[in-house]
């Protein structure tokens, strides 16, 4: 059982625990005061609940965030002089610098109900940063985008619904462009190259983009227009496949440089377990890889049998290494992403660099799911990607983070839009809630769509981290 399934199930049993110790409650209230009263003071506290209690946060938003850096990082002396930060005097910044501020945050008690947020203005692009309600610790906020205004003296921190406490302390990070690398994403399933990467991939001067699963499962939504169940994985699968081959043109990546493995959705674990072995698909009844690689530009070595196993997977990664010799593979975080495809995409990966004569110069790790927080990034669409939830610093991380402009997160959120996965309309209990959270904690959605990763990816930041390697390349 993965950290995520071990901190929901704890998550519900204390859940039910709370609920059957409310039930006892209103049982006792109705036959002490009135029969009446239990059935109002129900409904009061479910929509308490919906409100401001339906997230699912596994730390205590009073928790201290904890990150190491590299020793070598730059440190400019900042300071916070009441609205306005301000570096010490002849401090200069490099425009496309990543910047990390770390500072202790304090919500007010308005701000145990409605989201706390920092607000950074004083240039033409402010940003607006949220964290989580009942904040009482240290956080990191992400300035990338904003040196010319800190350089200059002209940038304001102000506390909505909280303050800003204590000596902040600030971390300049500079990279190479990594757009002009040759980038090859890997994509657990479709969608996630666009919701993590679509910013680095369609400004990169090559990229690639290679999806490991057909995300077939879960496939309800086909069954409500009258397919059975086999029927609507095999389409699912099959839409999904065109999305990884399709979407990324939007992009300008060119489908010839699009590649879908067609492995199965949530099966990666069970073939890494047994790697000679074919993991068949749970829902759709196939035991062939070759079903969903119909779109693809060109044949694989594994195409010759279609076995769905970790063999052939590692083979699939090889091959593609050696012919695409990235310079930059971007991947999920083996410890941010907790999603058991993830997890399993970034190790046969690392896997297979184990065994090819192409290495790259950098590895670019990225999060679309998170271990403790399922809101982060937190606040609204087209607002700053302040640093994840991490409770202890196990090693130093490099954060590299990519800015987009206006017009950019406009495309990327049609690139959603595409999507087949994000398409589908919420259930009645999310627009129920939802609802109750626009009129009683003020939050908002974005208009690109319903689904959640509309308001979590749509971002002015993209968000990695960076792992340099040797880069060792051959010869020609």
């Amino acid at each position: 059982m993965s950290r995520k399934q071990q901190l929901l199930k704890r998550h519900r049993r204390q859940k039910r625990i709370g609920l059957l110790i409310a039930l006892m409650l209103l049982i006792a209230i109705g036959v002490l005061v009135a029969w009446w009263l239990p059935l109002i003071l129900a409904v009061l506290g479910w929509i308490a609940h919906e409100a401001w209690f339906a997230d699912h946060l596994f730390y205590s938003p009073k928790d201290d965030y904890e990150y190491s850096f590299p020793p070598y990082t730059q440190q400019p002396k900042v300071h916070l002089d009441g609205e306005h930060l301000r570096l010490d005097d002849g401090v200069m910044l490099v425009d496309d610098a990543t910047l990390v501020l770390a500072l202790r945050i304090k919500s007010t008690w308005l701000g145990r109900f409605l989201d706390p947020i920092v607000e950074l203005s004083g240039g033409d692009s402010p940003d607006r940063q949220v964290f989580e309600r009942g904040v009482n610790g240290l956080r990191y906020l992400n300035l990338s985008g904003q040196a010319q205004v800190l350089s200059k003296g002209e940038l304001r921190l102000r506390g909505r619904f909280c303050r800003l406490l204590g000596e902040p302390v600030l971390w300049a990070f500079e990279h190479p462009d990594y757009s002009n690398r040759r980038v090859m994403v890997i994509a657990p399933h479709a969608d996630d190259a666009e919701l993590a990467a679509f910013g680095l991939y369609s400004s990169a001067s090559e990229s690639w983009i290679v999806t490991l699963t057909a995300g077939e499962i879960e496939a309800e939504h086909y069954q409500q227009m009258g397919l059975k169940g086999v029927e609507a994985s095999r389409l699912k699968g099959s839409l999904r496949a065109w999305d990884s081959i399709s979407v990324p043109l939007w992009g300008g990546v060119p489908q010839e440089r699009c590649v879908q493995l067609g492995y199965f959705c949530l099966q990666l674990p069970a073939m890494q377990n047994a790697p000679a072995e074919a993991v068949l698909s749970r829902e759709a009844q196939l035991d062939d890889t070759r079903y969903f690689r119909r779109f693809n530009p060109f044949a694989l070595g594994s195409d010759v049998d279609g076995v769905p196993s970790w063999n052939n997977l590692l083979a699939d990664l090889k091959e593609l290494i050696e012919r695409i010799q990235p310079q930059v593979i971007v991947l999920p975080h083996p410890r941010f992403d907790p999603h058991p495809d993830h997890l399993c995409s970034q190790q046969a990966v690392m896997q297979a660099l184990g065994g090819t004569a192409w290495q790259p110069e950098t590895l670019l790790h990225y999060a679309n799911h998170l271990h403790d927080n399922d809101r982060w990034p937190m606040g609204d669409a087209g607002a700053g990607v302040a640093m994840p939830p991490q409770i202890s610093a196990e090693e130093p991380l490099r954060p590299w983070s990519l800015c987009l402009s206006t017009e950019k997160q406009w495309h990327k959120a049609m690139s959603l839009g595409m999507m087949h996965d994000l398409q589908p309309r919420l259930p009645l209990k999310r627009l129920l809630r939802r609802a109750i959270q626009r009129c009683l904690a003020a939050r908002q959605w974005p208009a690109f769509g319903e689904n959640e990763f509309f308001r979590k990816a749509v971002r002015r930041h993209e968000l990695f981290w960076v792992h340099e390697l040797s880069g060792k390349r051959e010869t020609n």
